[in-house]
């Protein structure tokens, strides 16, 4: 089964990036993603939408 999950940046927390993951047997994502309010890259780490 796939589900949306969110991309938040690690340094201010806003959620910047939406991407489908399927969701069995699998790690959260840690990907180095541009965040437009520090307009550099940065981790953004997966987090669900609650």
């Amino acid at each position: 089964m796939r589900e949306f999950v969110w991309l938040v940046c690690t340094e201010t927390g806003d959620r910047n990036y939406r991407t489908p993951k399927e969701t069995r047997g699998t790690e959260r994502l840690r990907l180095k993603k541009y965040c437009p309010r520090l307009r550099r890259h940065t981790i953004h780490e997966e987090s669900r939408k609650k």
